[in-house]
């Protein structure tokens, strides 16, 4: 007899959170924490949505996405998590570049990149304090219309190696583009620029074990396994979550899945406006991402001085359409060593990434999609032997995820890595204009996107949903201090 997931869940609660991304983690925390009754919904059998990990035979461990965050994601942890989570985040010293431009280490903070752009680039130091002094000025609410490419051209004319400085780290980080709304880019390259790249110590395996702990501690009630079916609404507000043949009622909603797949699958169109849905329709899904996952044998290493995180590339220049590109000529490798899991077994492990599109992926036969997967690992390996000597030989495991892989565990809609673009910020904040108590939380606008993104999304939707129901309350309940 198959396992009941909903067993033990009530019949009602003040908020239902459908995904347990880092965005829905934290709005369901916060509102645990106020008093709120919450339900958590999770479709598949971890926790962490993209911020997740697997393991395979011989103790591998593989992290999906714990490659880097800001510094504010200490601050963001403690306040809105805890402690032992905020002290567990160590920066990362060794950020590698390899082109055919340049080839340079950097600690990835104002300081040194001030340092390079001067010494190493020969960038008049003004123009390099204003750009720097720019970008850390840009909010949501500044001009969309600037894009990011002429950004570049204003600060640094000619100058295709200074962008590709610039450019290629945080296109790893959210997915920006050349063609973005500049904004997109000055605000995550400011919080990244402040003091560096962090990592959890420990692994994404016992940050979430310890977000679990912390969302129990709380009250809130979770089930895996779990896929919603459905959003009902009625008479203009939603009124519960179809999971299989169960409704579980509730007063408001926080769906942290991709925003189109909440908009036109779990709700339905008929529920919104004209123009919302003409709006929502126009929002572009961000990339999806291809990657590579490698894990040293038994007893052999890899020297530190390889770097934590190495943007490596061939090509001649840095393009947006070189960088999506099935030929794949950019791929930004992540050392793990044994310091990233210091209680666990001395493994070495690199994850290989690279941006990509989920058409070129999801269109193949059965026998051209493995043979792809295969030409990806070959090739990936091939790449890496310029940095670790002999890789082939040494690699106990490998595998490959694609646009598809992800597609499949996450739901996100064509396997998207980074939510939305810009636009769909906006549709993501007017929702409960639309239908009273739905919310959304996650990878919108892709200044949202990334682990601090996500993490601050969700309190902000928490403080929202928070406010909505002290409203609806004759006797409110205590709350938190929010932001």
């Amino acid at each position: 007899m198959s396992r009941d997931f909903l067993a033990n869940i009530r019949d009602e609660y003040d908020v239902i959170v459908i995904g347990s991304g880092l965005a829905g983690l934290t709005a369901a925390n916060l509102l645990g924490r106020a008093g709120r009754s919450v339900l958590l919904l999770e479709q598949h059998y971890k926790l962490g949505g993209m911020a997740t990990w697997f393991r395979r035979p011989r103790r591998h461990i593989f992290d999906i996405s714990l490659h880097g965050f800001p510094v504010g994601m200490i601050k963001s942890c403690r306040k809105y998590w805890s402690t032992e989570i905020a002290d567990s985040i160590v920066q990362l010293k060794n950020i590698r570049f390899d082109n055919p431009m340049f080839s340079l280490t950097t600690t990835f903070d104002r300081r040194d990149f001030s340092r390079l752009l001067v010494d190493q680039f020969h960038v008049d130091p003004l123009s390099v304090e204003q750009f720097f002094d720019v970008a850390r000025q840009m909010n949501f609410y500044d001009d969309q219309t600037t894009t990011v490419r002429q950004l570049f051209d204003r600060c640094f004319p000619g100058r295709e190696d200074v962008i590709r400085l610039l450019m290629e780290p945080i296109t790893y980080a959210n997915g920006s583009t050349l063609e973005d709304p500049a904004i997109t880019y000055g605000i995550v390259f400011s919080n990244f620029m402040s003091k560096g790249v962090y990592i959890f110590e420990g692994g994404t395996d016992h940050l979430i074990t310890l977000m679990e702990r912390e969302l129990r501690h709380n009250h809130v009630d979770i089930a895996i396994r779990c896929e919603v079916n459905g959003i009902e609404v009625e008479r203009g507000g939603v009124s519960g979550v179809r999971v299989g043949n169960r409704v579980i009622r509730t007063r408001s909603v926080v769906s942290n899945a991709n925003l189109l797949g909440t908009i036109f699958g779990m709700v339905g169109e008929q529920h919104f406006d004209a123009a919302f849905v003409e709006q929502a329709r126009a929002v572009r899904l961000n990339t999806s991402s291809t990657q590579v996952y490698m894990a040293l044998r038994e007893g052999d290493e890899i020297d530190e001085s390889t770097g934590d995180l190495l943007f490596s590339s061939t090509a001649p220049v840095f393009r947006t359409d070189l960088l999506l590109n099935r030929d794949v000529t950019s791929r930004t490798f992540s050392f793990y060593y044994p310091r990233t899991r210091p209680h666990g077994p001395r493994q070495y492990a690199i994850v290989s990434s690279t941006n990509a599109y989920f058409d070129d992926w999801a269109n193949l036969t059965t026998e051209e999609y493995a043979a792809s997967k295969q030409d990806l690992i070959d090739t990936t390996i091939d790449a890496l032997e310029k940095y670790v000597p002999q890789a082939r030989s040494r690699i106990a495991h490998v595998e490959a995820a694609t646009p598809v892989t992800f597609q499949h565990y996450t739901k996100h809609v064509q396997g998207s890595s980074f939510g939305t673009k810009f636009e769909g910020l906006a549709v993501s904040r007017s929702l409960p204009e639309q239908v009273r108590g739905l919310f959304h939380a996650g990878s919108v606008g892709i200044i949202m996107s990334g682990w601090l993104g996500a993490i601050n999304y969700g309190v902000i939707v928490a403080n929202d949903v928070d406010s909505m129901l002290m409203k609806q309350s004759s006797s409110p309940l205590p709350k938190v201090a929010f932001p």
